[in-house]
């Protein structure tokens, strides 16, 4: 595919999560200022998890330009369009995050010095988390941190429902709400016959999710401390929209 094919529809699919998450870009700077501050300005790895086409791999290549970025994700198509776009020092796998030999794919030497996710690890069964939480435990370096921008509930139902208003006049003020929709992005694409092998490719493969896992900021926080790691607090949020950094 042609780059200005990849980076027309990656500028499409941003364009679409910002309908989810009007703060993305600024979500995404917090999740850069943890990284920084765990690795400061020397060389490091991180792991992007469900990179996607890889947008938040790419604004942490270009804001730490000492850091080598693994990008991780299942789905070929996205991964296609993220190749044109993430720059050299961003390198993108396709892997599994549900099976637990996905590490073996990024070549990347451990102890891995941070691992981050921007909404996609909500799709994952609670036990297969755990595991993936365990997983993270084991390859980040003592004082490495996992950072997770997602949205997570409140644990309440009337709080979960304020959360949800609050997230839905934040978009409306930030003139979001409007935005191309999820179903939308996907219907457009499939009419691009330039994007047929990946189209091909991702439905050979029958991609799936399993849909929300439901679980909330404390019992992430939870699963993190039991898998290994010291300490476990958001450090961002907004409604239901949070950054969660878990440290080794």
């Amino acid at each position: 595919m042609q780059d200005t094919t990849a980076q027309r529809w990656v500028q499409r699919w941003d364009a679409q999560q910002e309908r989810y998450v009007p703060d993305r870009e600024e979500r995404f700077r917090v999740v850069i200022d943890v990284v920084q501050a765990a690795v400061g300005t020397g060389d490091a790895s991180v792991v992007d998890l469900g990179c996607g086409p890889g947008s938040l791999s790419a604004r942490l290549a270009r804001a730490l330009p000492r850091v080598q970025v693994v990008g991780v994700d299942a789905d070929p198509l996205l991964l296609g369009l993220g190749a044109a776009n993430v720059g050299p020092r961003v390198r993108l796998v396709e892997a599994d995050l549900a099976d637990p030999t996905w590490p073996a794919h990024t070549d990347l030497p451990g102890p891995w010095d941070a691992a981050v996710s921007s909404t996609a690890l909500h799709w994952l069964h609670p036990d297969a988390l755990a595991a993936l939480y365990r997983t993270l435990a084991e390859r980040i370096r003592p004082g490495g941190v996992f950072v997770n921008a997602d949205h997570m509930g409140l644990g309440a139902s009337t709080m979960d429902s304020i959360a949800d208003a609050v997230r839905e006049r934040r978009t409306a003020r930030a003139g979001t709400d409007t935005n191309e929709d999820w179903a939308g992005w996907w219907q457009a694409l499939r009419a691009d016959a330039e994007l047929a092998p990946l189209l091909d490719a991702r439905s050979a493969r029958a991609i799936t999710h399993s849909g929300e896992n439901g679980l909330t900021v404390v019992q992430h926080v939870e699963l993190l401390r039991a898998a290994g790691f010291a300490e476990a607090a958001p450090v961002w949020q907004f409604g239901d929209d949070h950054v969660l950094v878990a440290v080794r």
